[in-house]
């Protein structure tokens, strides 16, 4: 591996804004809306370094049938507030943006400002912004197959890689999770075959350029192998 190369793509599981908010005894919308502005400056510095995909894990399925309806209302209004305010800086800094995940199941409006960023972005874009929005690997992954047995036939890797939400987009080298779990929580499940796995205890919010520095630093020093000796 080139040490001085970071890695192509990163996948971040931004986990533990709602811890964040409690221990200053704050609404764990309060910790989302501090995350939300963590991970602003994160895909900014994630752009100066030279990485060309970041996947940022913002709403999974589990999330979005479990947790209480007002979390979820505030959830929707911080993404209609950074569509509607940054998605111009992102176009300009010739940033792509690109939704995964099932969001025919999101409001009609969060639908119509994720679909009109994709549309709008620039085609030539040397950064893609991915948020996996109301996404879940393993429904991904029958979805995936599904679509699999309608086209019929023999499939290979690529070809079933093509019919995932990230289809066109090179698997993961490096996933972060903040918060100290240690699990992938149906994130990139088929994606993540190889790539590298860094867990932190700091909590999303406090996960700032520098913190992101330590992990690409540790990315960089292991040897990645491939099954090769």
């Amino acid at each position: 591996m080139v040490k001085d190369r970071p890695p192509e793509h990163v996948g971040i599981i931004m986990d533990g804004n709602g811890r964040w908010a409690k221990r200053r005894l704050m609404p764990r919308n309060y910790g989302h809306k501090a995350g939300m502005n963590a991970m602003i400056k994160l895909a900014g510095h994630a752009q100066k370094l030279g990485i060309k995909y970041l996947t940022v894990y913002a709403l999974s399925t589990e999330n979005l049938s479990r947790r209480p309806q007002d979390e979820l209302d505030g959830l929707f209004g911080l993404f209609r507030e950074y569509f509607t305010e940054n998605i111009k800086k992102l176009y300009e800094a010739n940033a792509r943006v690109r939704a995964i995940g099932d969001i025919t199941a999101l409001p009609e409006d969060i639908i119509r400002l994720l679909e009109s960023a994709e549309a709008n972005s620039p085609k030539t874009a040397e950064f893609t912004l991915l948020f996996a929005i109301n996404y879940g690997s393993r429904s991904e992954i029958i979805n995936a197959v599904g679509r699999a047995l309608k086209q019929g036939g023999e499939i290979d890797e690529d070809a079933f890689s093509s019919l995932l939400y990230t289809g066109g987009v090179p698997d993961p080298d490096l996933i972060i999770r903040t918060g100290g779990e240690l699990r992938l929580s149906n994130f990139l499940l088929y994606q993540a075959a190889y790539a590298e796995l860094y867990f932190t205890d700091v909590l999303f919010p406090d996960f700032s350029e520098k913190e992101f520095d330590k992990a690409l630093k540790d990315y960089a020093g292991r040897t990645r192998r491939f099954g090769k000796i």
